[in-house]
């Protein structure tokens, strides 16, 4: 494991390059190009208040736009990790192929772009948090919330690029799952409405899903919310760098026959 990070290291500019180029790729040929960073966020907010006014869904709480949005910023970072993910080695091939590099650059590549986007989007949150409700929570948890949020994004999105090698089908089951998991996911609700449905020696099952504590911890640094149980927060993050080292170890043992399957 350390030789791959000091492999990586050794290729960082490469690294910034890729990540730039995903970058670049993402706005290719929009008029208003990087700001979208920063514009859909906005928009996604105003187009969540309109519907959450119109059906009247606030769970009986004030701050429900908030804590929704909060959710779904969080969520989709995730989403287009995975997503973006599917051809990140496949749409490579020609690299993949010719040149002599750590092909694990290529998952992190992606997911490295993709957080810079998640970031500038929680600046936006940040700024309409202070502008609706004059403060933010315990920002003191965010750094430990955003490291585990990137280990169970590069672990994800590093498994699901090595699997679509081999397995074309990924991209239609990846699909299905996804939808699944966000239902699961506690982003439209609290985590208290599938806690109460579960007997009491089972509760913290909820928490073998990731996102269920880190959607926790973010709520609870920029809302204040209550923090997950450390019991269940603990499984969280064991569940989240659990999937990161199998992701690597995956794509590290597959790698050697990507070009093979190319």
């Amino acid at each position: 494991m350390f030789k791959m990070w000091q492999e990586i290291y050794d290729r960082r500019e490469l690294l910034w390059i890729m990540v730039t180029r995903n970058l670049r790729i993402r706005y290719k040929n929009s008029a208003l190009g990087f700001l979208w960073s920063l514009l859909t966020p906005l928009c996604m907010i105003l187009v969540y208040s309109i519907f959450a006014h119109i059906l009247r869904f606030n769970q009986g709480r004030p701050d429900y736009l908030a804590f929704l949005i909060v959710g779904l910023v969080v969520w989709q970072f995730l989403a287009t990790t995975l997503s973006d993910s599917l051809h990140t080695v496949l749409g490579s091939a020609n690299l993949v192929k010719k040149t002599a590099f750590p092909r694990i650059i290529l998952p992190l590549a992606t997911v490295t772009a993709n957080f810079i986007n998640f970031l500038l989007t929680l600046v936006v949150l940040v700024a309409y948090l202070l502008l609706t409700h004059g403060s933010c929570g315990a920002l003191a948890w965010l750094p430990v919330a955003l490291l585990t949020h990137f280990a169970l994004c590069f672990g994800a999105g590093a498994l699901i690029a090595a699997s679509n090698v081999f397995f074309r089908d990924t991209e239609h089951i990846l699909g299905v799952a996804t939808l699944a998991w966000f239902f699961l996911t506690p982003v439209f609700y609290a985590a208290d409405l599938q806690w109460t449905m579960l007997p009491e020696p089972f509760r913290n099952c909820i928490y073998l899903n990731p996102m269920t504590g880190i959607i926790g911890m973010y709520r609870h640094a920029f809302m204040a919310e209550s923090l997950p149980g450390m019991g269940g927060l603990l499984v969280s993050c064991a569940v989240s760098w659990a999937v990161f080292a199998i992701g690597l170890g995956v794509f590290k043992r597959a790698q050697v026959r990507f070009a093979d399957e190319m």
